[in-house]
This record gives C-alpha cells, structure tokens and sequence, in this order.
C-alpha cells in the first residue's frame, strides 16, 4: 500500500528531497532510475479522471494509425494541468546539470539554462509551440512499440513516466522496457519495475557511456510490453515541446 496517500508536501519538496547523487549515479550507469511513491493514490487517481475531459488536451492519438503499438494517449495542452506543470518546472533544474554534463562527454555543445521557463523559451523561439506532456492508455492486448520522444531541433535528453495504476489489482502485463544500443554490440533490455505513482527518469536518446578510450554515445529507447489484462494509465512528462 502507497504510505504517503495523505503528504501534503508540494512536488518541488518531494524533487528537492530526492537523493540526487544516487539518481544520477543510476542514469550515468543504466540510463534510467525509479523513483517509489512520487504521487500519491489520490494524485493518480485524480489525472486519471482526468482523462476523459477533452478540453485539457490538444490532441488524441491512436497508436495503431501511426504505426505506434496499440492503445491511445491524448497531449495536454497549454496552460497545462497545474501538478503537470509543477512536474516539468520541480524536476528539470535537477536534470538540467546531469544532462550538460552528457553533453559535454558526448561532445555536444548544447547547453541547458538552469530553469525551465529558459529552456521552454528556447523551444518556442525554434518554433516548437505545442506541449508534449501526455497520457497514455491501454488496455488488454495494447502496447507500445519501442521509440524516442524528439519532437524537433531542441531536445531535452531526459524525460519521466509516472505509473497511474495499480498492477496486479488494475492490470497485468505492461511492463516499462527500455533497450540500450551499444556500437557493435547486441542491444541489452532493461524492465523497470513500478508500482502505482511511482516514477521512472530516463534517457530520452543517447547518453554517454565510458570506455577505454574515453566516452563513446549510446542510442536508448522505451516502450512498454503487451498489456494481458485491465487497463493500465502512465503520465508522461517530456521537457520539450514539439513543433
């Protein structure tokens, strides 16, 4: 059972608690870390009844059109729900020097402003107008092939997936997949294990990855398998927003 039902604590508290080393230590070394209880039930449940309201979002999306998998996910729009946009603006100055310093391995001279506002500014001035936070739903037999999330020109090369329902009592089977694709070698699966409101960080594209003769990039990318049974609701949090 999820302990923290009744926390009142804002979103920028829970991000400024989290142990940040730890977290950046695991995304330096798999590309991904799980972050327990980061909402609440009543949070989940809440954007989950959210759902069916069509006037928050700019648009709806059937994957099976497009060649995507199998299920459904709708964008917000703009002014995002408020513990949406709390999401991107808490999290993202964590993430911003984690994601300078693979740049800077990898050789990228892109750098990221320390707020998000900034970097949100950036995107626009390119053209990239459209909000990119979303929600995903299944439902037995869907799934989501594996991909990355770009969108456009200006990439932020880390992003978050929040668990909105209960596995076991709500579904089964959907599990979170990410693949790693090192050069000349086979490519490595990871499943990150999650548990209603918990949080997965991830790389969106590449990160580097040391070697012998220095850091050398590896292309990352996510999906989640094939539901067997109920449904099953995930928050997505993207930093950048799209064309």
């Amino acid at each position: 059972m999820n302990t923290v039902v009744e926390r009142s604590n804002t979103i920028a508290q829970r991000a400024h608690a989290l142990h940040w080393q730890e977290i950046g230590a695991e995304l330096n070394q798999y590309g991904c870390a799980r972050l327990p209880a980061l909402l609440t039930m009543h949070e989940c449940d809440a954007l989950i009844a959210r759902y069916a309201r069509d006037e928050i979002y700019r648009s709806r999306v059937v994957m099976e059109r497009h060649g995507f998998g199998q299920g459904e996910y709708k964008y917000f729009s703009y002014p995002l729900l408020e513990i949406i946009g709390e999401l991107r603006n808490a999290f993202y100055p964590h993430l911003a020097p984690l994601a300078n310093r693979w740049n800077e391995a990898m050789g990228i001279e892109v750098r990221y402003p320390p707020a998000h506002a900034q970097f949100i500014a950036r995107c626009h001035a390119a053209g990239q107008l459209r909000p990119t936070p979303l929600i995903l739903k299944y439902q037995a037999g869907d799934y989501n092939c594996l991909h990355q999330d770009l969108y456009g020109e200006h990439v932020f090369p880390i992003q978050m997936a929040i668990l909105l329902s209960d596995p076991g009592r709500d579904f089964s089977g959907g599990e979170f997949v990410m693949t790693e694709q090192r050069p000349r070698m086979q490519s490595r699966a990871e499943v990150v294990p999650l548990r209603k409101g918990d949080a997965v960080i991830f790389a969106v594209n590449e990160r580097p990855v040391q070697g012998t003769r220095g850091f050398y990039r590896v292309k990352m990318r996510h999906g989640v398998s094939r539901l067997r049974s109920g449904h099953r609701y995930t928050a997505g949090v993207i930093f950048h927003d799209a064309l």
